[in-house]
């Protein structure tokens, strides 16, 4: 599907619970000059597979880079065979390199990123920008030209993401909330075009911020452990594997409470430190 002039998304339908929608690996830039290839999905051959098919649909351009969003499975599985066709340098989060290093078994091959650097294909450039948050190791590209923000997991395009660190996640909204765009590629659900793609980011912020106001209500009632809070919370029918995904948020918010200095904490029960 081609999202905007220099946009192309080899979409696939990988059938994971915690990906609805599916999930997408993004061409960017010009098919007759040069691209660049957004993540290399997960370790199924197949999932690679539709990428090459996708990179020959689009006329086997010259790739000369693929960007890392960050080092979970399902977006560098199969970079070693996509970098090894490719014969192109992987730019990654320098907290990433020695990993990816270690998966090609190249060190020259794997190039640091640095924040706020602007990478340059064909005719257009890519703004890169450190989101910590759901991991410490994550990017995100932002396409000034096309109005696109690339977000990774930071924002999804059919749920919300799972948080490592919930300080540094809030903070990596509202940097992304300040660069204005108008679409937001994500790296799992749907591309979520103009008008609601210039508010989504917003909206998962404010979406977090209502999450810790509910999880503060609940403590007040007298849940005091991240099990009985997201039972308070969440629908009593959720998946088991989305209960794991929603209990980690929650966690993440009541880490977040103790490093603010609104809780204490005792094993794994949260009590109040002040009114």
């Amino acid at each position: 599907m081609r999202v905007s002039e220099n946009i192309y998304n080899m979409h696939i339908d990988d059938g994971a619970p915690s990906h609805p929608g599916g999930s997408n690996n993004f061409f960017v830039g010009d098919p007759k000059k040069e691209m660049v290839l957004i993540d290399t999905g997960d370790y199924q051959r197949e999932w690679t597979k539709s990428i090459l098919d996708y990179y020959t649909d689009l006329g086997s351009p010259r790739i000369i880079g693929i960007l890392i969003t960050h080092g979970h499975s399902d977006h560098i599985g199969g970079l070693d065979r996509l970098q090894e066709k490719f014969k192109c340098p992987v730019f990654c989060h320098p907290e990433l390199s020695g990993k990816l290093k270690m998966l090609l078994g190249d060190q020259e091959a794997v190039k640091n990123l640095s924040h706020f650097q602007k990478l340059s294909v064909a005719d257009i450039e890519l703004q890169v920008l450190f989101t910590p948050g759901h991991e410490i190791d994550h990017v995100c590209y932002y396409l000034k030209s096309d109005s696109v923000m690339f977000t990774g997991d930071s924002v999804l395009g059919a749920s919300s993401t799972s948080v490592r660190h919930l300080s540094s996640y809030l903070s990596s909204l509202k940097l992304i909330a300040s660069y204005p765009h108008e679409t937001v590629c994500p790296a799992h659900g749907p591309v979520v075009p103009p008008p609601r793609g210039s508010g989504l980011v917003e909206w998962q912020l404010n979406h977090r911020l209502k999450r810790e106001e509910q999880i503060l209500d609940v403590l007040r009632k007298g849940f005091s452990t991240a099990s009985t809070i997201t039972s308070e919370i969440y629908p009593r029918d959720l998946s088991d594997n989305l209960r794991f995904t929603a209990q980690r948020n929650v966690e993440t918010h009541l880490e977040k409470l103790v490093e603010d200095d609104v809780l204490s904490q005792e094993e794994s029960v949260y009590y109040f430190t002040g009114s």
